[in-house]
C-alpha cells in the first residue's frame, strides 16, 4: 500500500524529493536554494545552521540536470560513489534531526513507480525499461519507508494525480 503525508513536517527531517513549486516556496526563499556543486562542497563542512526550515533544512537542485546528462551507465555509477555517499554524510552529521530536499522541477513526469514492487524509477532518456532505478540508489533500497507527499488531505493514497507533489523518506541507512 503506497503510503502518503500531508503535512510539512517532512522537510525538517530525512530526504525529500520534490517537484511542486508552491510547496518549495512554503520551506525556502530561491536565494537560499544550493546548487548540486554547493552542496558536495558542503561534504565533511557542514554548517550548524540550514539556510531554510527555520535552520534544519537544505534544499539543492540541479540532480535532475546531472542525472539527464550522463549515460545510465555513468548515471549510476555516480549515484553510488558520490552523491548517496554526500546524502550520508549530511544525514550522519545532523544525526536524521535535518532535512534535505532535492528540487526536481520535473520530477513528476520523470518519476514512476513500479506498482507490482513499489520500486521507484527516474525515466531515464536511453535506458529503456523502468529507468534508473532511483529507490534503490537514492533511499538505499529501504523503499518500504518512502511516502508520497501530497498537497491534499483527501486525495485517495493510490491516486498519483495532480496532488502528488513529491517522495520523503524519513532516514535511509
Amino acid at each position: 500500500m503506497v503510503r502518503t503525508r500531508f503535512n510539512h513536517n517532512w522537510s525538517r527531517r530525512g530526504l525529500a524529493l520534490l517537484w511542486d513549486p508552491e510547496a518549495l516556496s512554503s520551506i525556502v526563499t530561491p536565494d537560499k536554494v544550493f546548487s548540486l556543486r554547493q552542496f558536495f562542497q558542503l561534504v565533511d563542512h557542514w554548517p550548524d545552521e540550514l539556510p531554510a526550515g527555520d535552520g534544519s533544512t537544505l534544499v539543492v537542485a540541479g540532480l535532475e540536470g546531472a542525472l539527464d546528462v550522463l549515460d545510465a551507465e555513468d548515471a549510476v555509477k555516480w549515484l553510488e560513489t558520490d552523491a548517496q555517499p554526500a546524502i550520508f554524510s549530511f544525514q550522519d552529521f545532523y544525526e536524521g534531526q535535518a532535512g534535505l530536499v532535492l528540487w526536481l522541477p520535473s520530477g513528476r513526469g520523470k518519476i514512476s513507480m513500479n506498482r507490482a514492487t513499489e520500486n521507484y524509477y527516474w525515466k531515464h532518456r536511453p535506458t529503456g525499461g523502468d529507468g534508473l532505478p532511483l529507490g534503490r540508489l537514492l533511499f538505499a533500497g529501504a523503499e518500504s519507508e518512502v511516502v508520497r507527499l501530497i498537497d491534499n488531505p483527501d486525495v485517495s493514497a493510490d491516486q498519483d494525480g495532480k496532488h502528488w507533489i513529491g517522495l520523503h523518506h524519513p532516514r535511509i541507512s
